[in-house]
């Protein structure tokens, strides 16, 4: 997809968001978008939104699919709390994005959303476990406890063999891989995933979407942003967009997990954890 956001814009000095909301004594969906439209001010107007909703549930993997001008990319920065609906309500584990300041938005960037881009957009100066790490930067995570938390994150993606190698010692996919790390080391909520195989070959490509599939079985929630239907269709659950709507919502996935990252429980950062306040670890 065009115009992806840089990763150095994802993360932000973290403050103390409110805690995320339960609902009948049990957590809401990860990721709520009820009614949401985008216009954008120019002459005439784009309404690159159209009462765009559905729901994300703990656990679950799924595609976001649609052409080049259906929306996706103007989807992919609501959900990610890099912009705001015109009208309409984006919920985070709860949490009602108009209703929290900047500061407060970057917060729940750092700690429970974990960025894919299609660019990777890892540093070549550094080696695989410093790129890793600095996923956790803006947590307040002991330095120590980042390296740590890294080499598991790189071990979840088969890479724990080269935390010294750096990114230009690697192939498209296993770069890929680097970056996907890096989205799941702060063990967050959800990962949002835009067009992850889009610069790989489709063998390479194929084994990332399993790379995906094997975290989804895991537990971990993943929203797959892509224009190719042919990997939305190895997906679970398949929303497609046309013109700003919803066009089809296949909604059969059924959660396999509690949508954590399988790391170590030490390292634990869950969504109703006063870590999350802090911004801050023990």
């Amino acid at each position: 997809m065009s115009n992806e956001p840089n990763i150095h814009d994802m993360t932000q000095t973290t403050c103390d968001p409110p805690r995320p909301q339960l609902d009948n004594g049990g957590p809401r969906p990860v990721l709520e978008v009820r009614n949401v439209t985008r216009t954008y001010a120019s002459e005439p107007p784009v309404q690159a939104l159209r009462g765009v909703s559905f729901a994300v549930q703990p656990g679950e993997l799924v595609a976001v699919v649609g052409p080049s001008g259906s929306g996706k990319t103007t989807l992919l920065h609501l959900m990610g709390t890099l912009d705001r609906p015109s009208t309409g309500t984006v919920r985070i584990t709860g949490l009602d994005v108009a209703a929290m300041s900047d500061r407060q938005l970057a917060a729940l960037r750092a700690t429970q959303i974990g960025f894919v881009f299609q660019q990777f957009f890892l540093s070549e100066h550094s080696t695989l476990v410093e790129n890793v790490a600095d996923g956790l930067l803006y947590t307040g995570t002991r330095p120590a406890d980042r390296r740590a938390q890294a080499l598991n994150a790189l071990g979840l993606v088969g890479l724990a063999d080269r935390p010294d190698a750096r990114p230009t010692q690697l192939s498209g996919g296993q770069r890929q891989r680097v970056a996907i790390a890096r989205a799941l080391v702060g063990r967050p909520s959800i990962v949002l995933a835009d067009e992850p195989t889009g610069n790989l070959d489709s063998a390479t490509g194929a084994s990332i979407v399993e790379l995906l599939q094997d975290l989804h079985d895991a537990g971990v929630t993943i929203v797959v942003i892509t224009h190719d239907r042919s990997l939305a269709d190895r997906l679970p659950r398949r929303i497609e967009m046309l013109d700003g709507r919803i066009i089809a919502d296949t909604a059969t996935a059924t959660p396999t997990g509690t949508g954590s990252v399988p790391v170590d429980a030490t390292n634990a950062v869950h969504a109703d954890d006063s870590r999350l306040r802090s911004g801050r670890q023990p």
